[in-house]
């Protein structure tokens, strides 16, 4: 379904209600909030981005706080979890582990899960773990962790609508190692030199944050100044990248792992020109999952806060608020 949602309409900006630390290994301790109706049975996890992205006061709007009990953490090595930037002990797995551990700690049976990019990665494989605990889903800019799609966007693909800022991108790599360019980084990013680590963080999250919309977001770039997030985004990424995710190539996609969500409640929606998240992988996941109501907005591309895909996320939210 192509879809032409109108007019956005996000939720007041809200504080939290409770934060806390939750230590989950013997090396990482995350941070979480929750905000909304501390009443409420109903709740809903944010799961964001990167992997390495963390969370912002912003991700609470897409949800009702009347209705909503609102959760959102930053992920190993990301946002205020520490410590920032680690990659040992941080995979795919001990993700999906950790989503069972905030939840078994706010005491909270069941939940929505609601992830874009990367989050909607955790997310499926999330549900695909623990489905009794899954509501419904919303998916925002899916990114399955497939070979394809880490070409396309880090070697050949995106560089052809971008080539400015892909000049940019690839300038810290010497031009005999850029038939790699994902193995070349992560000698950059974790070179025991801090400033080639930081150069190379700062442009690897620029190349992110000036193409995930169809208009380039100033915010956006504005992130990268700082050096907690460009390394903790770049280093985090890239660990997993170069490790396909700690999965098999389509793992997400095969018959037995959709059949384990097939009848979860869930709305897929995807920016038409997403060159992060092209819409091929929504495109399939609909496919393999024709049960998830599914949407392609015409105008927009990976970020969340395009206003046409904002518009639908609230509205899936909305949509699943009296669970």
């Amino acid at each position: 379904m192509t879809t032409n949602p109108g007019t956005v309409v996000t939720f007041e900006s809200i504080e939290p209600y409770d934060t806390g630390s939750l230590k989950v290994s013997d090396i990482h301790t995350l941070y979480y909030e929750v905000s909304g109706n501390p009443q409420s049975t109903n709740a809903v996890v944010f799961l964001h981005g990167g992997p390495g992205g963390g969370t912002s006061p912003s991700d609470r709007k897409y949800f009702n706080p009347l209705k909503y009990k609102i959760i959102l953490f930053d992920q190993r090595g990301s946002g205020k979890s520490r410590p920032v930037a680690s990659v040992e002990d941080n995979t795919t797995w001990t993700l999906v582990e950790d989503v069972e551990r905030v939840r078994k700690h706010l005491g909270i049976e069941n939940w929505v899960v609601f992830g874009g990019s990367w989050g909607s990665t955790l997310a499926i494989a999330y549900a695909q773990t623990h489905p009794e605990r899954v509501k419904a889903l919303i998916l925002r800019g899916i990114f399955l962790l497939r070979k394809s799609e880490l070409r396309f966007f880090y070697q050949e693909g995106t560089s052809h609508l971008f080539p400015d800022a892909w000049e940019e991108y690839i300038a810290p790599v010497p031009e005999n190692e850029r038939d790699d360019i994902l193995k070349a980084y992560h000698k950059l990013l974790f070179s025991s030199d801090r400033a080639v680590a930081l150069n190379a963080a700062r442009a690897w999250a620029t190349w992110e944050m000036s193409t995930s919309r169809l208009r380039v977001s100033q915010d956006d770039l504005d992130r990268v100044k700082s050096d907690n997030f460009a390394d903790a985004f770049a280093r985090i990424e890239n660990h997993f990248f170069v490790n396909e995710g700690f999965m098999r190539d389509g793992q997400l996609l095969e018959k037995q792992a959709i059949d384990k969500i097939r009848k979860i409640p869930a709305v897929i929606v995807q920016g038409r020109y997403d060159v992060v998240c092209p819409a091929k992988s929504a495109w399939d996941l609909h496919r393999a999952w024709p049960e998830a109501e599914f949407h392609i907005v015409p105008d927009a591309g990976h970020s969340a806060k395009e206003p046409g895909i904002t518009a639908l996320l609230v509205k899936a939210a909305n949509k699943y608020a009296d669970l």
